[in-house]
């Protein structure tokens, strides 16, 4: 299913594990061999009774070996595979096509209306692009999403009520039937942008599409997908030099439409119209007076074109949209819904003079090469480099930046930016009257914002709440500009009003002040409240004044810290420029800059495989715990019970080494059974898209992408998808779901935008918060993924060192999953760490992150789990355990191993143990629990031995039988 495949390093891996079984079988067979080789010099009844004994006792060895691997090495492998699955109900699945469509028809941004074009008349409707066929879903990866029963682009415009010009559609399908695939896996990607060259198109059919309609609609459709960025320079794409060393999921290429000229030349980026796309754009405006584009994608497209004909009336973002969300697209041209979602991203004219453009993609240390060699040794398939990337544009990320340099005069708005962060158009119109702030004892600041209606058609807005700090030049970094709340209306009648009252505290506009205090500090001075349709866009504003400054640190944390946050990630900043407000960014030609010689020698020493010893973290004073105790208490006792509660001391003895070594090994969708404690198998399932589990073949509903889901600025909507999303997981059998994701959108090319929400921290966090809560009520654990600074898809399994300020991880990528832990006070998750470096140190086993700030900071109760432990060179899990990871997401466990010798390690593992069973017990797995039972594969296997028993036993006294009557014949023959 999409492109998720059973990877080539777990084959390895269990080839591995069970080598000394297949020597075994190996050596019986050449045994067997040997007997009946040596059989030939007996007579002939002992002959054949040798050569049939040789060969049952080869079968009966066989059938050992193969009992031992079963029941052995790959018990957990099979339990997890053999599980038997539940099926969904029809209600269910109704359920689930229904929040879609309603998610799309609030998540579907209307960005131009020229003249009031849309909504059009049902009729007839001629769409153009060969994306109307083929749209895309969703992503690739973990985020792939089941498509077999999905409503098309075309079919959604039908079933509200169009007809369509299926001259085009059939020519479009015949021209290409499949979307060229941008995989996971080392086949590649393929980034070939398939589009019919103008030249094909006749006279005639264009003069009958204008005869059958005089609008037109063209479909823009950019895709992407997990392994893989976009790329930003696709002349290296097409003559390969885009595929450095080190690369390994890249092997890209792009087919040209046509012969007769290159649809993209050097230095252009994939977010640009291809020549193909261009020429198709002019000749539609050539032919028709009204046209529409739909844009099919969640990577911010460079939309400067469309204001380039007079004859683009209107302009719609709509990305992935699952299995019903093109349904939503019919009905809001047709008028039957009235748009309301607002851009989750900044959309600009020219991607390449964005502050991070030079500093994405494609870098590699150049004096690291015994490192690479190490993880080369380890790990066959290695990547071969060490690779980085330097968030250099500090706190200044989307709207923070364009907003702050906007206003301190620096660049030019409107000249640089088309479509600012929360902007969005509608049928009708709104206006919005902020009231007075109000400011309770605990630091709680209200506002009651009404919303009026003054249009002419029914509709839902967006009340957008943003603060602007006072700066001192050269003082702590600040935006000018920050989303601090935000709601959404009701349907709202023409005429009609509705009063929203929209609640933040005066600490979450503190900011962090790394080089000051190392904390969080609140300055004082006038702090702006505005009201605002769009980042960009004021309604109204009223003063906060803070009358003294408040430094939170260990004497006055913040008011939802279990410890203060102080700084604790130096190792991250590296040497590095970072991107500075102070003297109107006048730091900032030499902070973008792409890395210079220098910064391509790395100046610390990198932790991976051959580097990582141990035995240097031990801690003499450990002391080994007790295991194998045999205390009469199970797991289920200790559901509903307190984290601290000492019956879990009791219950963590009772586990032996092995135990705890298949807790940490076996964390691939999995949690596995331990008898001693009386834990059953529980199942975890992939998909922030929906259920998708090639584990057990089992893959639910495809649910829209999470950009789609964050440009509805609709919180109950994310709820209702957490809900819709876990419901399908229990009918199933899973009690964890890996999502939601909620990495930044740092870069318009992140290959997994799409499986993200935002380029915003606030929106972002308000989102997964809601749908954590529809997975709570499920009773199932979501994994928020991925557990840090894991905006970068490419060089991703190259031990990527990801180099950032600690303000900007603090206020920007952090925050989102801090939200999370802390709606829930930190129970009832699980998280996913992540494939890259944090600093010189992966982010699996960054203690300063996993044990420091998740569970010190912000008291995470639960359990992390690895990013696909597919050791990569670079992956251990015994530094994993002591760095705050729980557990290994593989399957096969046979990479997973660590250190049972040493105190510190144990204690490592049994910390480790209890934060996976205290996860699972106070699941949905445990709700309805009824003690441990053999699995069904399991029971079926002892089944099958008994048979086996009874045929080798028959067989032997045939075989004996057989043996003697031919003996007694040959005596007989001999005395005749």
């Amino acid at each position: 299913m999409g492109n998720i495949q059973v990877a080539w390093e777990d084959v390895v891996s269990v080839v591995q594990q069970i080598s000394g079984y297949l020597i075994a079988i190996g050596i019986a067979l050449i045994a067997m061999i040997i007997v009946m080789i040596v059989a030939r010099k007996a007579g002939k009844p002992k002959k054949g009774f040798i050569r049939s004994q040789a060969a049952l006792a080869f079968l009966l060895i066989t059938v050992v070996i193969v009992n031992a691997i079963c029941l052995g090495p790959m018990n957990n492998v099979i339990s997890a595979a053999m599980t038997e699955m539940g099926t969904l109900s029809e209600k269910t699945v109704n359920e689930s096509r229904d929040i879609i469509e309603r998610t799309a028809e609030e998540g579907i941004v209307l960005l131009k209306n020229d003249e009031g074009t849309l909504p059009l008349e049902k009729g007839n409707l001629n769409v153009f692009g060969w994306a109307s066929t083929n749209p895309v879903y969703g992503g690739t990866g973990s985020g792939t999403v089941d498509t077999s029963t999905a409503v098309s682009i075309l079919d959604g415009l039908e079933n509200a009520g169009f007809t369509l010009n299926t001259e085009l559609s059939d020519m479009y399908t015949e021209y290409r039937k499949d979307r060229p695939v941008i995989g996971i896996n080392e086949e590649g990607q393929d980034w070939t942008l398939p589009e019919v060259p103008v030249k094909d198109y006749s006279e005639a059919m264009l003069t009958e599409a204008q005869e059958f309609s005089d609008t037109a609609l063209i479909v823009i459709g950019r895709s992407g997908g997990e392994g893989s960025d976009l790329p930003h320079d696709m002349g290296a794409v097409m003559d390969g030099s885009w595929n450095e060393p080190g690369t390994k999921y890249l092997n890209a290429k792009y087919e040209n439409n046509s012969d007769e000229y290159a649809d993209f030349e050097d230095g252009q980026t994939y977010l640009e119209l291809s020549r193909t796309e261009r020429d198709l754009v002019e000749m539609v405006c050539s032919r028709f007076d009204d046209v529409i584009v739909v844009y099919n994608g969640a990577n911010t497209l460079e939309m400067g074109w469309v204001d380039e004909y007079e004859q683009i009336d209107a302009l719609l973002s709509v990305p992935g949209a699952g299995a019903t969300g093109f349904n939503a697209l019919g009905s809001i041209l047709a008028g039957d819904v009235n748009p309301s979602g607002k851009t989750a991203d900044t959309w600009v004219y020219d991607v390449t003079v964005t502050p991070y453009f030079n500093n994405i993609g494609h870098m590699a240390y150049t004096n690291v090469d015994d490192v690479v060699a190490a993880a080369e040794a380890s790990w066959e398939s290695a990547d071969g480099v060490a690779g980085f990337v330097n968030y250099v544009e500090n706190i200044y990320v989307g709207y923070r930046f364009y907003e702050t340099a906007s206003d301190d005069g620096v660049i030019n708005y409107e000249e640089m930016v088309q479509y600012p962060f929360g902007y969005g158009l509608s049928y009708t119109t709104f206006e919005q009257q902020m009231g007075e702030l109000n400011v309770a004892a605990d630091g709680t600041v209200s506002v009651d914002v009404t919303v009026t209606n003054t249009g002419d058609t029914a509709g839902k807005d967006v009340v957008e709440l943003y603060y602007t700090p006072p700066y001192t030049n050269g003082g702590i970094e600040k935006s000018s500009v920050n989303l601090v709340a935000m709601d959404k209306t009701d349907l709202i009648d023409p005429g009609a009003s509705q009063t929203l009252t929209l609640t933040f505290n005066e600490e979450d506009m503190a900011s962090y002040d790394t080089y000051g205090n190392g904390c969080y500090v609140l300055e004082d001075g006038e702090y702006a409240i505005s009201l605002r349709t769009d980042s960009h866009t004021m309604v109204d504003s009223e003063n906060l004044t803070v009358e003294n400054e408040i430094v939170y640190n260990e004497e006055h944390p913040r008011s939802d810290d279990k410890t203060v946050a102080v700084n604790r990630m130096e190792s991250a900043e590296g040497n590095g420029e970072y991107l500075s407000r102070a003297n109107g960014f006048a730091n900032y030609a030499s902070a973008t800059a792409a890395p210079s010689e220098e910064e391509h020698e790395l100046q610390e020493e990198l932790l991976a495989n051959g580097t990582y010893d141990p035995t240097d973290y031990n801690n003499k004073e450990d002391k080994m715990p007790v295991t194998d105790a045999g205390n009469d208490i199970e797991l289920y006792a200790l559901r509903d019970a307190d984290y601290e509660d000492e019956r879990w001391e009791d219950l963590l003895d009772n586990l032996s080494i092995d135990d705890m070594k298949d807790l940490i090994a076996y964390g691939g969708f999995q949690t596995v059974a331990v008898d001693s404690v009386g834990k059953i198998t529980t199942l975890d399932t992939d998909g922030p898209a929906g259920i998708n589990s090639f584990m057990t073949s089992s893959f639910g509903t495809g649910y829209c992408s999470e950009l789609l889901i964050a440009q509805t600025w609709n919180t109950d909507i994310s709820k209702e998808i957490g809900l819709g999303i876990t419901n399908e997981a229990v009918e199933f059998g899973f009690s964890g779901w890996y999502g939601p994701a909620m990495n930044l959108h740092r870069s318009a090319f992140g290959g997994r935008n799409f499986e993200y929400y935002s380029e915003d921290p606030y929106l972002s966090g308000v989102m997964a918060v809601a749908a954590c809560e529809g997975a709570y009520e499920n009773g199932v654990y979501p994994y928020l993924k991925h557990f840090a600074f894991n905006e970068q898809e490419t060089n991703r399994n190259a031990m990527l060192c990801t180099w950032l300020s600690e303000q900007s991880a603090r206020e920007l990528y952090l925050k989102p999953f801090e939200d999370c832990v802390k709606s829930n006070d930190g129970e009832a998750l699980a998280m996913m760490s992540c494939f890259n470096y944090i600093g010189n140190e992966w982010g699996g086993g960054y203690a300063p992150l996993l044990n420091d700030i998740l569970r010190g900071e912000w008291g995470f109760r639960g359990m992390v789990l690895s990013d696909y432990f597919g050791d990569y060179g670079y992956m251990d899990a015994d530094r994993a355990i002591r760095g705050g990871t729980d557990c290994m997401l593989g399957t096969t466990g046979g990479r997973a191993v660590v250190d049972d010798e040493s105190a510190t390690s144990v204690l490592a593992m049994r910390q480790a143990s209890k934060n996976i069973m205290y996860t699972v017990v106070n699941s949905v797995a445990y709700e309805d629990y009824s003690g441990q039972e053999l699995p069904r594969w399991v029971k079926m296997t002892y089944g099958i031995d008994a048979g086996l028993a009874v045929i080798f036993i028959l067989a032997e006294v045939l075989l004996i039988r057989r043996y003697r009557k031919r003996s007694k014949m040959d005596v007989i023959i001999k005395v005749e």
